[in-house]
């Protein structure tokens, strides 16, 4: 009797737990696909989703780039203009059209006018930085932050710059007294976060001569996501909500720490101490005065009040972003100029020949006149672009021109750049370095929207002026004084798909120098 009462226990809590969990799996079921008939209902061409990952399982399970997921949706519908997919369970629209992304960037910009991330502040240091904020806050710290880059503070940042590149070329010459051949990518990002610290922070972080443990440190992190990092990106899609609900850090925390301390102490320190540079960092006291201290709108909403931190957040950006995408693109320039020894031979001539006419001065009207120099870091620019897709979402109710489509107020969209600049449709052979697409000739017979690796219309990259000065004067010194080679290192091809949501050599870039000998 006792084993018949046990057995009948047994069994109606194992039925309960069934119960449950078949509950629970058709809720889940539900929720993960709730939203994957929106292409089929609005009739846009799409690939079918499974449940819980979309179109996305292989890149959520890191089994997939995402250069590759994105060229996998790009290239799946080659006569479309707007094709859907999923990631995890959130929809997305991509935007093929040239035409049509060059009106949604430009023309009908009002229109989608955010990026569209879900986040917060409080876990996400970088939530309230020029690149994350939307509508009216964003249109007020862009015109704020925007005289940080006149031509006039630009080209007071020269002297810092070559200063810079000056110890750059004292450590090359060291390495050479020990091998003709060394491993670039971490030297030029050195380099490159030597110059943002300076020219716009005036912080002197000797990051090229003696390294700085910290400094390389955080800075990979804030790009290299981790496996943790992953999972949050891959729960704002799922659901952004529980997200910032439950708190979780979108950058790694001791990073995000990190920078925020150094920077307020920056600020802090020029302000009480009436220190004024013609910087960036100026630029931000200015905004934070007339921002925060200033603020006497009475509005204390978290949503509308400015505080100490929208300052940080934005300092953060531009030197992390600074730093990290001008030295990767400077890397993969040396790169294909050592594998392209006849464009490399005619940059340098340019270079001679414009510092003869300029004086021998490397001045303004110096880098103007680089106007082959101009077309190689433009095929770099194609061949390797940096950040793989440009984000926005509508911020009202948006009728496609010359289609019945309604792109609803609130839907994310993706503009596929670096699938389009490896397009062979708009670059024949995509795969050959050929600055000649970028002749003045070939540009004209182009499509705007077709190049696009800084963006476009008015949320243009703000930093776009200052990265390419820094890259014009450092490559200028370089090949003036070294001829760029491969050696048995140098990997033909590069992999460029290192972890992370960016493009960069994963194994590094190895080449060889040599000195020229001036007679």
């Amino acid at each position: 009797m006792i084993a018949m009462i046990s057995s009948l226990i047994v069994g109606l809590f194992s039925s309960v737990y069934v119960l449950y969990a078949v509950v629970f799996l058709t809720i889940g079921y539900y929720f993960s696909t709730s939203t994957h008939d929106k292409w089929l209902k609005l009739e846009v061409p799409h690939i079918k989703p499974l449940p819980v990952f979309g179109n996305s399982m292989k890149m959520v399970l890191s089994k997939e780039h995402p250069i590759d997921f994105f060229s996998r949706i790009y290239n799946r519908f080659p006569e479309e203009k707007i094709c859907g997919f999923y990631q995890m369970n959130t929809p997305f629209l991509m935007i093929r059209d040239p035409e049509l992304i060059n009106t949604i960037m430009v023309k009908d910009f009002s229109y989608f006018t955010d990026h569209g991330f879900d986040t917060d502040p409080s876990i996400n240091i970088m939530a309230n930085s020029l690149f994350m904020l939307n509508g009216d806050r964003w249109r007020t710290m862009r015109q704020k932050l925007s005289p940080g880059f006149t031509s006039g503070k630009l080209k007071d940042t020269h002297d810092q710059i070559n200063d810079c590149i000056d110890q750059l070329m004292e450590v090359i010459d060291e390495k050479l007294k020990i091998s003709d051949h060394f491993e670039l990518r971490e030297l030029v990002d050195n380099f490159s976060t030597d110059v943002i610290g300076m020219s716009a922070f005036g912080l002197k972080l000797d990051m090229i001569k003696n390294g700085n443990e910290d400094f390389r440190k955080f800075g990979k992190k804030i790009f290299q996501s981790d496996l943790k990092q992953r999972f949050i990106q891959a729960m704002l899609l799922f659901c952004p909500k529980l997200v910032l609900t439950l708190k979780l850090k979108q950058f790694p925390e001791d990073a995000a720490n990190f920078y925020a301390s150094m920077f307020r102490e920056v600020l802090e320190y020029r302000d009480r101490n009436n220190v004024v540079r013609n910087d960036v960092t100026q630029t931000l006291i200015q905004a934070r005065k007339d921002l925060v201290a200033n603020d006497d709108s009475g509005d204390s909403t978290s949503e509308n009040q400015w505080t100490e931190m929208d300052i940080i957040g934005n300092a953060i950006l531009m030197f992390v972003g600074g730093s990290e995408t001008v030295s990767i693109v400077i890397c993969f320039c040396l790169y294909q100029l050592a594998l392209n020894k006849d464009v490399q031979d005619r940059v340098r001539e340019e270079i001679v020949t414009t510092k003869a006419k300029n004086n021998g001065q490397l001045n303004n009207n110096y880098l103007k006149n680089l106007h082959y120099m101009n077309m190689v870091l433009e095929e770099i620019s194609r061949m390797y672009t940096i950040s793989i897709n440009i984000l926005r979402r509508a911020t009202k109710n948006y009728k496609v021109p010359g289609q019945s489509l309604v792109i609803e107020k609130g839907q994310k969209i993706i503009i596929p750049s670096y699938s389009i600049h490896n397009d062979p449709e708009y670059y024949p052979n995509p795969d050959t370095f050929d600055p000649e697409r970028f002749s003045t000739e070939e540009k004209s017979k182009r499509l705007n929207g077709t190049y696009i690796p800084f963006g476009d219309g008015p949320r243009l990259c703000i930093g776009k002026r200052l990265a390419e000065l820094e890259m014009k004067l450092v490559l200028s010194k370089i090949l003036l004084k070294y001829e760029v080679l491969p050696c048995e290192k140098t990997e033909v091809p590069l992999n460029i798909r290192s972890p992370g949501n960016v493009v960069n050599p994963k194994n590094g870039i190895w080449l060889s120098f040599k000195p020229i000998i001036v007679n």
